[in-house]
């Protein structure tokens, strides 16, 4: 987008691992699609028509209609950065802004961090009669987890909460789906989390960076996109004449109101999970959280500026 706009760039790799696997919805595949115009960006992708769920104290479990993809991270990013180009020379050892899209961010960033939920992705081979279209859902006594099938009738098991093999000895849903389950690839946080600041004059967060979504109630390839137009907006009204302090301010406002909604929307569904000490636990650390949001954030700072397509512009 800063491309776009005519504005010099430059781009730092940096390693990291990458997640097995990804579900996007209809939303954010077309926001990528909009923002790379490429309308071919998901052709020949794994599809997914249908949730199953069977979450909470219910025993009725629920089939419903979805519209979703199953991606690998590492092809998503190599497909996003066909024709964009190869990442040009530095002009300068000191550009007017750096934008943060993996860590480590500035010094005076602290992540703030709101539960302790490890999440396992662990590779597994699906039952003969596992529905290949499906996704699955389901809640137990000590976490939760979520099936996500892939090709060749394998696919991917996130589990969160206690190990994967505590979470399916009590398991009435997926575990049904399975005919072996392969030792975890990778552990990683899935508990809301975001840094503050999150830009100051010179330099911009977003993405991973930023903050981090529970995988059960975030979509947050969506999220980082639109956080990467709010960025790049800003930028674009600063170096046209904009005011610094008033358009940082209007940008952390935005990305901490998303924030918020996202953990009220969290809070919502462990309410509703299981009972017993580690869902309490995770209620807790969640109601801790949409304090901290209402202490920190400015409204009158959301609502200076609105967003018009890619571009930012004053509020009338």
């Amino acid at each position: 987008m800063l491309g776009e706009a005519g504005m010099d760039t430059t781009s730092e790799l940096v390693r990291r691992s990458h997640l097995p696997a990804i579900m996007l919805g209809e939303v954010t595949q077309k926001l990528l699609r909009d923002v790379f115009d490429r309308e071919d960006l998901f052709r020949g992708f794994p599809q997914i028509r249908t949730r199953v769920v069977a979450w909470g104290r219910q025993t009725n479990t629920l089939t419903l209609s979805h519209s979703a993809v199953v991606v690998s991270e590492k092809e998503l990013v190599d497909r996003l950065q066909q024709g964009l180009g190869e990442s040009g020379e530095a002009k300068s050892d000191q550009p007017d802004w750096t934008i943060f899209a993996s860590r480590p961010l500035p010094p005076l960033s602290v992540e703030y961090q709101f539960g302790s939920r490890p999440a396992a992705a662990s590779p597994v081979t699906l039952q003969p009669k596992c529905d290949r279209e499906a996704c699955w859902i389901e809640s137990v006594e000590h976490g939760w987890l979520f099936l996500l099938p892939g090709s060749k009738g394998t696919g991917w098991l996130l589990s969160v909460g206690d190990s994967v093999e505590s979470l399916l000895a009590t398991s009435r849903l997926i575990k049904e789906q399975l005919s072996n389950v392969d030792p975890p690839r990778g552990i990683f946080p899935s508990h809301p989390r975001v840094s503050l600041p999150l830009s100051a004059p010179g330099w911009v967060a977003c993405g991973t960076a930023a903050m981090g979504f529970d995988p059960l109630c975030g979509d947050g390839t969506g999220n980082a996109v639109r956080e990467a137009i709010l960025a790049s907006a800003m930028i674009r009204a600063i170096c046209t004449g904009g005011d610094p302090p008033s358009l940082i301010a209007y940008y952390q406002a935005r990305l901490l109101a998303g924030f918020q909604k996202h953990i009220a929307l969290c809070l919502d569904f462990y309410e509703s999970g299981s009972a017993g000490p580690w869902w309490d636990r995770q209620l807790d650390d969640l109601k801790h959280g949409l304090e901290w949001c209402s202490e920190q954030l400015p409204v009158e700072a959301a609502s200076r500026y609105r967003l018009n397509g890619f571009q930012l512009e004053p509020a009338e």
